[in-house]
Order: structure tokens, then C-alpha cells, then sequence
């Protein structure tokens, strides 16, 4: 008698659904995608990996009809495929869900999953039409509790991913592209879109999954191919066998994940950041702590725990309810006070919140010491071109030069602009979040050896990471925040990542969720 094929043998003999042959995308100086290979096929969660700039970001834009393919073949259930537009892609049944989610925060969740098509009538919109086939919709995701006549901007960043997913499935898509779904989401949260993932697979429908973490791609891929450099390095390797080094070896040439430069002698000397008392009523409650010149601090907890509001309001950005927050002696009451003592942030959402994504990377990296290239009314663009050039350069900023947009790098080399933002200034204090979200194996090697740079000049940091091998490995000391109060304090050495995660999940996991 013939054992019964597992969930994966019956993948392995499905129809493929999308295939590249040799796909090139080229833009003005540089060849973004040179020879792409990729294989999907229906009911399969395909890993695509790589590095910041190794082409990711094209394939999805060609694949979601935003970039349309120079030369190669791109077939889509069986037929050639070149989606004039975003809309064209999307009657064919290829959904894109972007990192940042494109969402309409002042419409609610039916308006948002029906955007563009909506159901009508004589030329008017079918509101109750829309709200069942939403509520449906939402059913079948496991989240009828989702109303759809709620407001978007009311829902938390799972929620939103998954009103993305509802969008998706309203145009009927066999193929949702997927990229970093779980940058914004805590543990739990992951876990639940894991679950949604798997009954989208078990239904037909192909997803391709990017990520920057090895342990997801282990958890929830059934194959993986990686891109350098715009080609296809390695296609269709099993995602649960694969080991760690080869992957990452195809990625980058190294054999590692987390690269981190070796600490310096301990930080002594006076606190030059001092946070006594601090609290914020709902984010976070009598805080406190030091940071001193040339130490890296970091802050493990989950998202949710109160850690970016709490930089916020170290920052100036958020006021204080109660305490004091001081720079070298000086109170900090607002952003500007915080600049002009030596103090900088890099915030988690870059894009929205730290880069002018349609201006050049030299004015983005001058921002906060433009003054220096300003005499008599006058600017030196050249003097502000060449700082800023330096800058690139240390921080191996690719593409090369400081005149292109951008929007155009890639998210790790976004990342290298906002820090050398702050490479450029007097500062005395950084402050980081999330600094390697959404950045690739090499580009992360890089930041940690500025990072410590940084800190061997002098620099204090104060640094908040969701990855805590990140925050073990690049602190000198850690702190771990549990639902808005500081639970524990020790040196990097002395802890371990299991009790770091014991420590952030007590208050969550074993508790239980609200009803």
C-alpha cells in the first residue's frame, strides 16, 4: 500500500504558478536585476533572500507591474506576463503587501479592502455589499473580531497587516508577495501570521515570503532562493534543511549572521544622559537611567513595551508627565534643545519620520548641520557635497554618490544616511530604533562596527532593538523593558537570551491577552 504524500510532496508536484528566466531590470548607471531565476509554485510559501541592493525590492515592483522588465521571460499561470500597471497585476490575482503598508488610515477597514474596485451600482458605491463581503473576508483570515466599518487608523500594526491581506484576497489573488511582514509585529503576533499563512497555502494559494530572519524562513518557508547582486545565486533549496551558513554564505560570501566588533574597555566617568523618574501615562512609568560617555546601552522588550515612546520622549519629542531628563547637566525640554546639546535619533520608520525620500542623499545627510554650510545668505553646495561624500564613504554607502535620490537605496542604506546624519554633527548621544530593521547580513556587520566607532569616539548610545541577540551582542550594558517599566538592569555578559525572553514574555505570554 502507498503511504499518503505529505503536505510538502503534494507542493513539490504542484503547478507552477509564476517562473522568471532570466529577467533583467536596468536603471540609469546600474543593472538592478541581471539574469533573475525564480520558480513558484501554488499552495507554497517561496523565501526570497538577500542582502540591502541585491535586487529584492525590483523583482516585487516588476512582479506588482510597477517596473516592467527589460529583457527575460516572466511567465504567470502559464501565459506571458507584463502588467502594464499596479491595478493590471492585481486583476490578474498578484497581490503585493509592501513593508510599509499602503493603507488609508482615515477609511475603514471595508473602504481599505475594497480600494479601487469597489462594488456599485449606477455609479454608486454598494457600502453594505462591501462591509459583508469584507466581513467574510475577514472570517476566513481567523479574524471576524476585525469590524469592517472600523477605522484603520484605530488598528494596531497586526491588525493593519492583516486589513493588507483582505485587499489581497478581495481581487481573488493566487499569489500574495509578502515583504518583511513581521518587522512591525511582536512574538505573539508572528505566530498568528504564521497561522494565516499556512490556511492561505492550504487553499491554493502561493506566497512569497521575504525576510531578513533565518529562524521565519525555518519556521514557515517550504523553499528558498537567494539573489546578490541582482542574479540568482541559489534557487529552490528546502527552507527547513538548508544549513544557516550556507544561506547566509549565498547572501554575502560570509558564513555568519551576527557579526558584532569586539568591546572596548568599560565606560567610566560621569552619566552624560541621566533619565530620573520619567513617566507617561498608558507608555511607560517611573524610569530611569544613565548612559555614559562611549557606552552603548540597549533596550530589549517587545513591541508595545513602551521603548520607542520611551526615546521619543528622552529625545524631546514627547513631554514628560513626570521627572527630569539631562544632557552633560542641561535639562531637555523639547527637539531642539536635545540638537543643540549633541543629541541625535534615528528613528524606526525612517522613511515617514527622519528622510526626505525625493531630496539627494547629501541634503538628507546635512539636515542637521546645515548651518555649518551656510555663510553671508549664502550655501556651500560644494562643501556640503564633499562632507557628505566623506560620510558615504566611511559608512560604504552603495550605490555610490550623494546627489541621487534617496528613494532610491535600498532600506539598509537608508538607514547609513540618517546615521550619517548624526556622523556629521557634534553629537554627543545617539539614539537608535530598530537600527537594523529591514537591513540585510553585510549592511548590519557595517552599522554594528559604526555603532562601536561611535561609542570608541566617545559617543554614548542608547539603542532599542526587538532582536535580542542585536542587543546582547552590540551592548555594554542592557536594560529590559516589560509593559512600560524597566523589570531588570545587568552588564551585556552577564545575561542571556533566554532570560531576556523570559523577562519581556512574562507579562504578555503567560498572562494572557485581554478579552
Amino acid at each position: 500500500m502507498t503511504a499518503p504524500e505529505t503536505p510538502a510532496e503534494q507542493r513539490d508536484e504542484a503547478q507552477v504558478v509564476l517562473e522568471l528566466k532570466d529577467v533583467v531590470k536596468e536603471f540609469p548607471g546600474v543593472r538592478a536585476l541581471d539574469g533573475v531565476q525564480l520558480e513558484v509554485r501554488a499552495g507554497e510559501v517561496h523565501c526570497l533572500l538577500g542582502q540591502n541592493g541585491a535586487g529584492k525590492s525590483t523583482l516585487i515592483k516588476v512582479l506588482a507591474g510597477v517596473h516592467h522588465a527589460d529583457a527575460g521571460e516572466v511567465t504567470w499561470l502559464g501565459e506571458p506576463f507584463a502588467p502594464a500597471n499596479p491595478q493590471a497585476a492585481m486583476r490578474a490575482g498578484i497581490a503585493t503587501i509592501y513593508q510599509e503598508l499602503d493603507l488609508v488610515d482615515d477609511l475603514s477597514v471595508a473602504e481599505n479592502a475594497f480600494l479601487g474596485h469597489e462594488p456599485s451600482r449606477f455609479g454608486f458605491t454598494k457600502r453594505r455589499v462591501s462591509a459583508y463581503r469584507t466581513k467574510e473576508i475577514m472570517a476566513r483570515l481567523g479574524h471576524a473580531e476585525i469590524s469592517p466599518r472600523r477605522a484603520v487608523r484605530s488598528l494596531p500594526a497586526a491588525a493593519k497587516q492583516v486589513v493588507s491581506m483582505a485587499r489581497a484576497l478581495s481581487h481573488d489573488a493566487r499569489l500574495i508577495v509578502m515583504d518583511e511582514p513581521s518587522a512591525v509585529l511582536a512574538h505573539d503576533e508572528v505566530a498568528n501570521l504564521f497561522r494565516i499563512i499556512r490556511e492561505l497555502t492550504a487553499q491554493g494559494i502561493a506566497v512569497i515570503y521575504i525576510s531578513h530572519r533565518l529562524d521565519e524562513i525555518r519556521d514557515i518557508g517550504d523553499r528558498v532562493t537567494v539573489l546578490k547582486d541582482g542574479r540568482t545565486t541559489a534557487a529552490n533549496l528546502p527552507a527547513r534543511t538548508t544549513p544557516t551558513r550556507e544561506l547566509v554564505g549565498k547572501m554575502t560570501g560570509r558564513s555568519i549572521e551576527y557579526v558584532f566588533p569586539d568591546r572596548t574597555k568599560q565606560a567610566k566617568g560621569d552619566p552624560l544622559l541621566v533619565v530620573e523618574n520619567v513617566t507617561r501615562h498608558g507608555e511607560f512609568a517611573d524610569v530611569s537611567l544613565t548612559v555614559r560617555p562611549g557606552e552603548i546601552v540597549g533596550i530589549a522588550g517587545l513591541v508595545g513595551s513602551g521603548r520607542s515612546e520611551l526615546l521619543e520622549t528622552v529625545y524631546g519629542a514627547r513631554r514628560p508627565e513626570t521627572g527630569t531628563i539631562t544632557l552633560g547637566g542641561k535639562p531637555i525640554r523639547g527637539v531642539g534643545a536635545a540638537v543643540r546639546n549633541g543629541m541625535g535619533m534615528a528613528p524606526e520608520e525612517r522613511k515617514s519620520q527622519a528622510l526626505l525620500l525625493d531630496e539627494p542623499v547629501f541634503k538628507n545627510m546635512t539636515l542637521a548641520s546645515f548651518a555649518r554650510f551656510a555663510k553671508a545668505g549664502f550655501t556651500d553646495a560644494a562643501g556640503e557635497r564633499a562632507a557628505a561624500d566623506r560620510t558615504a564613504e566611511s559608512l560604504e554607502l552603495r550605490p555610490r554618490g550623494v546627489v541621487r535620490p534617496v528613494r532610491t537605496l535600498s532600506g539598509g542604506n537608508q538607514q547609513k544616511v540618517v546615521v550619517g546624519r548624526w556622523l556629521l554633527g557634534d553629537t554627543r548621544l545617539l539614539l537608535l530604533d530598530e537600527p537594523t530593521r529591514g537591513v540585510d547580513v553585510g549592511a548590519r556587520a557595517e552599522l554594528y562596527q559604526v555603532i562601536r566607532g561611535l561609542a570608541d569616539n566617545g559617543v554614548g548610545v542608547l539603542l532599542v532593538s526587538s532582536e535580542v541577540p542585536e542587543v546582547l551582542g552590540l551592548a555594554d550594558r542592557v536594560l529590559v523593558m516589560r509593559e512600560g517599566r524597566l523589570v531588570h538592569e545587568a552588564p551585556a555578559e552577564e545575561i542571556d537570551e533566554d532570560t531576556v525572553l523570559n523577562l519581556v514574555m512574562a507579562g504578555s505570554l503567560l498572562e494572557g491577552e485581554p478579552a
